[in-house]
């Protein structure tokens, strides 16, 4: 090894690497051959550290059950605690979220990072795998087929805890402008027409009651993450692995994680099938459809000033035209509009990769995961974006609701018992 290059070998010759990196050939060549989109999986630390998790997990069930030398695998661990506890070598791994291969890019630059980090931990130098190797130590008992789908889902699942923290402050900020307008008597409306009187109170309260019970249907579905294919090795059987491995390494990973995860029923249908990523991003989906749907709704509210609705009034935060003066747009609702809509376009690019499967495996997992991390990290901050720039600045203007109401012929829908429909169409 040079000062500046370091030489390994693969299957396909050997490669100069660059001696200062901790990722090794595979990931080197993956580099090379998957140059999509410049968004790498260092970009997703939840991701990063939930293939880590998984590495710790392994480690502690081979230590146990002896299946590496006891040095190697304490190696091993507390590699994994360096990047989980510290945030070692984050920035080190600059593979393509869009990349063929089933993951197995991803699988190895995970087992190559922590190997080299075990080896200096060790005493010895990064590339020396005759002491410390990520194929035969920090991958042993396990295939790209369970490692990456099993490391996959317990990141989804940690960024989906975040992202229920993220809707819960927002429910919570409707839910304190219902207190607020709860005596502000306004019309409701059907159809885009005069309705029946409400309060505006009751229109914000049902706002944050509807994202309750998004939060409900994301944990429901979020569960199914937490069931793993750990020890399945290559299409579910287990080869190369001690009876008692996948049972103790799914524990040791609950314990790592902090999560209830439990192993799959059958280990050969959860390697092949991607239908628990169909049902989350479908409740994502259903997420983005009702916060849309909310966003609509504030932008016609506030409609006008002056030839609208104009019952409310977002916060004021740019000029809105570049010709016409004194106008301001609701920028906030608009841009998370527009997020609700790349997420439920991101829900058709999961619903074909999950369908893409093939016999023992689906190799479209890798695309699948760049979708549900993109729809959770900009709900995330749609949500917070929504709070803090407009619903905890929104205002009413009473006399403008009370006015609609005054003036409508729907309150003469509360003399139906007394003069009857007719007599009320009558009215009109």
């Amino acid at each position: 090894m040079s000062n500046n290059i370091r030489i390994e070998e693969d299957l396909l010759g050997t490669r100069e690497v660059p001696a200062e990196a901790y990722y090794g050939v595979h990931t080197l060549r993956a580099i090379e051959n998957f140059y999509i989109s410049n968004n790498k999986i260092s970009d997703i630390p939840e991701f990063v550290r939930g293939m880590v998790m998984v590495k710790k997990a392994a480690a502690l069930a081979n230590k146990e059950l002896q299946t590496i030398p006891k040095s190697v695998a304490n190696a091993i661990i507390a590699a994994c605690d360096e990047v989980l506890n510290n945030g070692k070598c984050m920035d080190q791994f600059p593979v393509d979220v869009y990349q063929g291969g089933a993951g197995t890019s991803v699988n190895m630059n995970t087992n190559e990072v922590l190997a080299n980090i075990g080896l200096e931990l060790m005493g010895h130098q990064k590339g020396e795998y005759q002491y410390l190797n990520p194929n035969d130590h920090v991958n042993k008992c396990q295939s790209t087929n369970d490692a990456y789908p099993t490391g996959f889902r317990v990141a989804v699942y940690a960024s989906i805890v975040k992202l229920i923290d993220a809707i819960n402050q927002l429910r919570e900020g409707f839910e304190r402008k219902a207190v607020e307008f709860q005596d502000i008597l306004k019309m409701g409306r059907t159809q885009l027409q005069d309705a029946v009187p409400m309060t505006l109170g009751q229109e914000f309260r049902a706002f944050s009651i509807l994202l309750k019970e998004e939060v409900k249907s994301i944990e429901r579905t979020a569960e199914l993450l937490l069931e793993v294919n750990l020890g399945a090795t290559a299409i579910g059987t287990g080869l190369n692995t001690p009876k008692e491995y996948s049972p103790l390494a799914v524990k040791k990973l609950a314990e790592v994680t902090g999560f209830a995860c439990v192993p799959a029923e059958d280990l050969i249908e959860a390697t092949s099938d991607c239908g628990a990523y169909v049902m989350v991003h479908s409740a994502l989906k259903r997420l983005a459809v009702k916060m849309s749907k909310i966003c609509n709704d504030l932008r016609l509210l506030s409609s006008g000033p002056r030839a609208g609705l104009n019952e409310i009034n977002l916060p004021e935060l740019q000029a809105g035209s570049s010709i016409m003066p004194a106008k301001v747009n609701p920028v906030v609702p608009e841009v998370v509009n527009q997020v609700c809509f790349k997420v439920i376009g991101n829900d058709t690019t999961v619903t074909m990769a999950a369908e893409a499967g093939q016999l023992q495996l689906n190799v479209m997992e890798p695309v699948i995961g760049q979708a549900m991390f993109e729809s959770i990290h900009i709900l995330s901050n749609a949500c917070y974006n929504l709070l803090e720039k407009c619903v905890n600045g929104i205002t009413a203007n009473k006399e403008v609701c009370e006015g609609y109401v005054y003036n409508s012929i729907g309150i003469v829908t509360y003399l139906n018992p007394f003069i009857g429909h007719h007599n009320g169409d009558i009215g009109r």
